[in-house]
């Protein structure tokens, strides 16, 4: 299962903020071409967003599991795969939170999708992990 982690200089608050804002994604990370919410209201369970990511067909994401300024998770199929991806935030002693992405990928296909695409995925979930680093250090107060 490919998985990307960095930390961030930041407050936990803002940094579940910002990366709860997903129709924003796309302002700081070249991972997104486009983020289109498909409901209104609150970032939540259910929450479904349909995602443009370069070279990739896009694709609906429901919200499956939401823990407030801790971690969400969602899921995607398509024929022969289902992908389940999480975003878990923890707050470090120091200060700061460490950013963990993952990506799980099941089905008939998803032998043959994980050979031709992880390092893809994990250029992608590394874009996206020191995006979301930047766009709040360089915006974090003080």
């Amino acid at each position: 299962m490919p998985e990307v982690s960095i930390h961030i200089e930041g407050d936990a608050a803002r940094v579940w903020r910002e990366m709860i804002d997903v129709e924003r994604w796309p302002e700081w990370t070249a991972s997104v071409t486009s983020i289109e919410r498909l409901d209104d209201g609150p970032f939540a369970v259910g929450s479904r967003a349909r995602i443009r990511q370069p070279g990739m067909p896009a694709g609906i994401w429901t919200v499956t599991e939401l823990e407030p300024e801790r971690s969400f998770t969602w899921a995607m199929s398509m024929p022969g795969v289902a992908s389940t991806a999480e975003h878990i935030l923890t707050a470090t002693p120091a200060g700061g939170v460490d950013l963990m992405l993952t990506i799980d990928q099941r089905g008939l296909l998803a032998p043959l999708v994980g050979r031709l695409g992880d390092r893809r995925t994990v250029r992608l979930m590394t874009m996206e992990a020191e995006g979301l680093k930047r766009q709040v250090e360089q915006h974090e107060p003080g």
